[in-house]
Parts: structure tokens; sequence; C-alpha cells
């Protein structure tokens, strides 16, 4: 067998573990679009703040209790439209490279990112039970890197680069009380959007 063979073969099989070790399936445009969801999340909260600051400001008793549900319900509304993109962008991804979506990179992506975002969340809702409203946005911004740094090493490398992008950014939100929903406007929207379009135009095509 020739040299140049015996390359190619080796190229090969090393193609073929990386890509049972690593899910490479993730659809860029799935990031666009949680990155377009969080944005228009981030605006109904906006409405929402700026309606208790009104009421404050003539006032008129505001509920906060149930102001903290309402932008509950939209984080929740958030997360559960990007996940469903994602997996349902992934899944056609897959099938339409002949790839199966759910194997050994991709559990292990799952079980990886699964550890800090559950923590995450947790710890989230028992900041906001205790009343520390001014850490959320900092801490599910921390929390939301180490989970994608955590993961990064079964997807795209890309995908840490944007994990630090969100701790840094988390960590600066966490100086500057008062300006959470800038950030968190930031790190899940704009840095979604422009993390999503490179990696669509560099994995997806």
């Amino acid at each position: 067998m020739k040299e140049q063979d015996i390359h190619a073969e080796l190229s090969s099989i090393r193609d073929l573990m990386e890509r049972s070790a690593k899910f490479i399936s993730l659809s860029g445009l799935s990031g666009v679009l949680a990155g377009v969801y969080a944005l228009i999340g981030a605006g109904v909260g906006y409405v929402l703040l700026q309606d208790e600051y009104a009421a404050l400001y003539h006032r008129h008793t505001y509920n906060e209790e149930l102001l903290i549900v309402k932008l509950f319900l939209v984080a929740v509304a958030v997360l559960v439209l990007s996940i469903g993109t994602g997996v349902w962008l992934s899944i056609r991804k897959a099938k339409r490279n002949g790839q199966p979506f759910w194997n050994t990179g991709s559990k292990r992506l799952l079980v990886n990112m699964a550890i800090p975002l559950i923590s995450g969340g947790i710890f989230t809702m028992i900041l906001t039970y205790r009343g520390y409203y001014g850490v959320v946005a900092p801490t599910t911004l921390i929390f939301y890197g180490l989970s994608l740094v955590s993961g990064s090493h079964y997807t795209y490398s890309g995908v840490m680069s944007l994990g630090i992008l969100e701790i840094l950014l988390g960590l600066l939100c966490a100086v500057m009380p008062g300006y959470g929903l800038i950030f968190w406007t930031v790190g899940f929207g704009l840095l979604h959007i422009i993390y999503g379009t490179v990696m669509h135009f560099k994995y997806d095509k």
C-alpha cells in the first residue's frame, strides 16, 4: 500500500472518529433564531418593567410577585422556543448529511451542558425566591457560559468562544447593577445572532 493511500485511510478513520465523538449537526441558524427570540423576550420584559415604573411614578399599587411571574414565563417561553428550534433544525441538518442525530457526541454534549444549566437554573430560582433580583441576569449569563464551555469539547470549537464571552459579560453585569436587561439582551440576543450567523456560513453550507 502506498504511503499516500495510508495517509488518506488514516485521515478517513480520524474523521470518522471525530464525527462519532462530536456533535457536528448543530445548526448555526438555530443560534440566530435563539438570538431573535431573546431580543423579543427582552422587549417584552422591558415593557413589563416600564409598566411597573409608571405605576410607581403615579403611586398606583403594583403586584411585584405578578411581575416576577410574568418575567419568568417570558424567560421560559424564550428557552422552550430556542431549544425546540435548535433540536428541530439540528435533526434536519443531520438527516440532510446522512448522519444520526442521537449519537455518542450528542449524548456527551447534552450531559456536559445540562449539569451547569440545571445547577444555574436552580440557583437562579433560589435567588429569585430570596428576592435577589439584581443578580439574576449575571447569574444566568455566567452559568450559561459555563455550560457552553463545558459542552464545547463535544461540538464545534466556536462554542467555547461564545461561552467565554457570555461569562465575561456576566461578570461585567455583576459589577454594573441596574443594567441587567441590557446585558441579558446582548448576551442572549446579539451574541447568539452573531455566533449563529458565523456558524451558519461556516458549517451549514
